[in-house]
């Protein structure tokens, strides 16, 4: 199908040509034209400073609206807030996406208490169909107070370049705290990639459109409702080890083992740059949309800690509540420790990851790579959590922790006692290693269902996946996502 994306770049967008990047070409309806009207010293006229409307997305209907940050910086008073409110309320009956390109100065000063209610119909809105309908943010250019808060509210936010986004701007922190920063290193995209604010950079906003057209492909219209579906389409043939070094303490990339494996080794990453221990991938088996959950032994070698944690947990609930099966790819030696992370509150985000998990009610498969320790390998999507297929690879290891650290607990006497320490703890820790970190003591412990040889691994999920396909259908909602 045709789209303004086939057009070439644009520098900077007017909000109607941003609208028409999104929407199939010649799909867009708009609400109404926007008034070009504010208040004025004793003077009192309606201001709205956005344009919004209807479209199709790949055929498939949306609403969707771009805030005009030539008029009065993109300001919200109380006519422009209604607008968005109708937007939303027109969704949630239509039961379908909503899409904001986000350029806002936040509360319009002139209008006062009434900017500031606006921004507090939109939060009630926004959080109402939260895990309901999908809503993604594209934030354009500066975006401040409650321009910040509003992309934050919704399930995918997506900046370009030119974007930033700050509760507070500039100009204000210099006169209240005398600190000097500019809006990039205040709130630009390379900051609220790491902190996870951003789930995606993209380069222009043509490019930002684009991948928000990529992100519906992956959803349903509403919770409840299957995501759509495509044809399947081979990957690229190479063995899913063929990444993975036979070291154990040798890293690796996770996402070449996850290209292995689905179709056309096509993935969208989410928040790649923050928690980078941990990989969040859209992607697709069989023409199934699904969610991947992944340690990455790139970093950290794959640990847990409370970022990765919060990333993982958000990740899935979003993937629960638009009804995406979920496969996890776990290769991890357990949580981090030390006082930073019980300071963080690793206790607190690793018990949103169990809960995340815990509650699913669409299918679920994991794969152990290499390891799962401690209670790493209880959050990663065990079946003890309520995995339906928990699988392995054969030299995987799976227990309470590795080999060495264990028998230096359990056995520091007696190594300590040994006329040769450094052996007696290496026979010991191979005994303990064969003894409970094999995967016939996972079997008995109910931990791993099936024992597969690693070129199995997509023939076995794609079996699997469509086998749940068959007994379980999509659950609406019960609630937002947001954590």
């Amino acid at each position: 199908m045709t789209t303004a994306l086939e057009r070439p770049a644009l520098l900077r967008a007017s909000p109607r040509e941003r609208l028409e990047l999104l929407c199939d070409a010649g799909s867009l309806h708009l609400l109404r034209t926007e008034t070009r009207a504010l208040r004025m010293g004793d003077r009192a006229a309606p201001g709205d400073g956005v344009l919004a409307g209807s479209g199709l997305v790949a055929g498939r209907g949306v609403f969707c609206f771009a805030q005009d940050a030539s008029f009065a910086g993109g300001s919200l008073g109380a006519a422009q807030a209604e607008t968005i409110v109708k937007i939303h309320e027109l969704a949630e009956k239509a039961r379908v996406p909503v899409i904001g390109f986000v350029e806002s100065a936040g509360a319009r000063m002139q209008e006062g208490l009434a900017a500031l209610a606006g921004y507090g119909r939109i939060f009630r809105q926004q959080v109402r169909l939260s895990g309901r309908v999908p809503q993604i943010s594209v934030v354009c250019g500066a975006s401040a107070g409650g321009g910040s808060y509003s992309p934050a509210l919704t399930d995918f936010v997506i900046m370009t370049e030119q974007a930033s986004m700050f509760l507070t701007g500039p100009s204000v922190i210099e006169q209240v705290t005398g600190e000097i920063v500019d809006a990039r290193r205040l709130g630009g995209p390379r900051v609220h990639g790491a902190n996870g604010v951003c789930h995606a950079v993209a380069p222009d906003e043509r490019q930002a459109a684009l991948l928000a057209r990529r992100l519906l492909e992956h959803l349903p219209q509403c919770a409840g409702e299957h995501p759509p579906s495509t044809p399947a389409s081979p990957p690229s043939g190479d063995p899913p080890d063929l990444a993975v070094p036979r070291e154990a303490r040798n890293v690796y990339d996770i996402r070449d083992v996850a290209g292995t494996l689905v179709d056309a080794g096509e993935t969208l990453e989410i928040s790649p740059r923050f928690a980078r221990n941990m990989v969040c991938l859209l992607a697709r088996i069989g023409g199934r949309a699904v969610g991947i959950v992944a340690n990455q032994p790139r970093f950290l070698g794959g640990v847990l800690d409370s970022a990765a944690a919060q990333k993982a947990a958000r990740f899935v609930r979003t993937c629960n509540a638009f009804g995406l099966p979920l496969v996890a790819l776990v290769d991890t030696p357990g949580f981090l420790p030390g006082v930073k992370q019980e300071r963080d509150g690793v206790i607190r985000h690793g018990a949103k990851l169990v809960y995340a998990f815990a509650e699913c009610s669409v299918p679920r498969v994991s794969v152990v790579i290499r390891k799962a320790y401690g209670g790493a390998a209880i959050a990663m999507n065990s079946k003890q959590l309520g995995a339906d297929y928990v699988l392995a690879w054969p030299q995987a290891e799976i227990g309470v922790m590795a080999a060495r650290q264990a028998v230096e607990i359990i056995h520091r006497r007696e190594i300590a006692a040994a006329p040769d320490p450094g052996a007696a703890a290496r026979e010991l820790a191979e005994r303990y290693g064969a003894e409970q970190l094999s995967l016939r003591a996972a079997a008995a412990e109910g931990f791993v269902d099936e024992v597969i040889a690693p070129e199995q691994t997509r023939s076995r999920l794609l079996a699997a996946l469509a086998s749940l396909e068959r007994f379980r259908s999509p659950v609406p909602s019960n609630g937002n996502i947001q954590l």
